[in-house]
């Protein structure tokens, strides 16, 4: 990845407020956590811009990764209810999104409904698998490790909160 791919920093003070004009507009008790996890889609700016497009334009609404990945960055996995604030590839927070469904599996067990759900591509389960097969796999190996079908992935659907005007 040249530099100008490399993701910029995540904009952690704009990913607050964010959060707060969210948190603002739900009724008392308010969302289960205090500040959810910001992050982004992908491992290149592109990528990023390319994923939260299709988040903001109602496509993509599932996204799939190692599990291990969430130990490795000291988070924890995401859970049902619980919320993230999504990033462009510069960083800057676009999305408050919503947990709704999880799953573990192995990547093959991927189905047709989840890949078409994640929006990418041609929306196919056979383009879902080789895409992230390449992603996992490229990922991986600039950390030192290889690809092992045995790994963990964590399936995920969700929807998007804030703001309204995308708001699901």
């Amino acid at each position: 990845m040249s530099t100008d791919d490399a993701p910029g920093p995540l904009r952690r003070d704009e990913a607050a407020g964010m959060w707060r004009d969210y948190a603002a507009t739900l009724p008392p008790g308010g969302p289960p956590e205090d500040e959810p996890p910001v992050e982004r889609f992908g491992d290149s700016r592109p990528l990023a811009d390319e994923l939260i497009a299709l988040v903001l334009a109602g496509t993509k609404r599932a996204t799939a990764g190692l599990a291990a990945d969430s130990a490795r960055e000291g988070e924890p996995l995401p859970r049902i209810g619980g919320h993230w604030i999504a990033c462009d590839g510069d960083g800057r927070p676009r999305a408050v999104l919503r947990t709704t469904e999880l799953r573990l599996g192995r990547l093959d067990s991927v189905d047709d409904a989840f890949a078409r759900d994640e929006g990418e591509g041609d929306r196919t389960r056979a383009s879902w698998l080789a895409g992230h097969l390449r992603y996992s796999t490229r990922t991986l190996a600039a950390r030192g490790e290889r690809w092992d079908d045995d790994l963990e992935v964590v399936f995920e659907r969700f929807r998007v909160v804030w703001p309204r005007e995308v708001a699901d």
